[in-house]
């Protein structure tokens, strides 16, 4: 880890997610982890995936942003870090959504570091494991450790490196979220609701259709579904599509 950390000092030179993936990966392996991602606080309180390492990684952070609870979150906004050894064994009154959705996750421990200092929040590392357990004291240690330097990085240059072209080691995932907004000012628009509540209109769609908040976005905004105030949704009709 402390070989990781020198080539993320700032002085390094790391442009592109070329650069940040062999980072990244090896990281991944120091931690014994199966996935690594980091999100970034916005301005609205809500967590902005930067970049993640793995498709397991991925789809955890994505079923946290569909739900709007779990472990990532809390622990940005308490500034704690929040350990998960076994996802199935969560008590329900914790995440009331992700206890049920948990057994059948492919990641089933989680480990949630804060980036920041004192009472500036700035983001969170999450590493997710397949196999239940808890880390060891040099992996916890390791990770703090990098979490520290991820944060520096944040707060000197307002992005984590390998980030300037919009990218992480496994694409774009700003376009993802970037996404999600337009989605959620278009359906505000439609219901004629202010933006939190068009949000949660759009995760709760998501939800109950068993597809990803990205997934519902997207066909919100290529105009393939339209929230109405009689459900969650309805298909848009295949001629008011041609005719954008």
């Amino acid at each position: 880890m402390a070989a990781i950390l020198r080539r993320l000092e700032p002085e390094q030179t790391v442009k592109s997610s070329t650069d940040i993936g062999p980072i990244i990966s090896a990281a991944t392996d120091v931690l014994g982890a199966d996935g690594l991602s980091v999100s970034l606080l916005t301005e609205d309180e809500k967590n902005e995936l930067l970049w993640c390492s793995g498709d397991i990684a991925r789809c955890f952070e994505e079923m946290q942003l569909t739900l709007g609870e779990g472990p990532g979150p809390d622990a940005v906004r308490t500034g704690a870090m929040v350990w998960v050894p076994d996802l199935a064994r969560t008590r329900a009154e914790r995440w009331p959504v992700l206890s049920m959705e948990a057994p059948d996750l492919e990641a089933r421990a989680v480990y949630c570091f804060p980036l920041g200092i004192g009472a500036i929040r700035v983001g969170v590392l999450t590493a997710v494991r397949r196999m239940p357990g808890p880390m060891s004291a040099q992996q916890a240690d390791d990770a703090i450790a990098m979490a520290s330097v991820l944060t520096a990085h944040c707060l000197n240059h307002h992005a984590l490196p390998g980030t300037e072209a919009g990218g992480g080691p496994d694409g774009p995932p700003q376009v993802l979220n970037a996404v999600i907004h337009q989605a959620t000012g278009m359906a505000s628009a439609q219901l004629s609701v202010p933006l939190p509540q068009a949000l949660a209109r759009l995760q709760g769609h998501a939800y109950g259709s068993g597809r990803s908040l990205t997934e519902v976005a997207k066909d919100v905004v290529d105009r393939r579904l339209r929230l109405t105030d009689q459900g969650n949704g309805s298909p848009t009709p295949p001629s008011v599509v041609d005719k954008d």
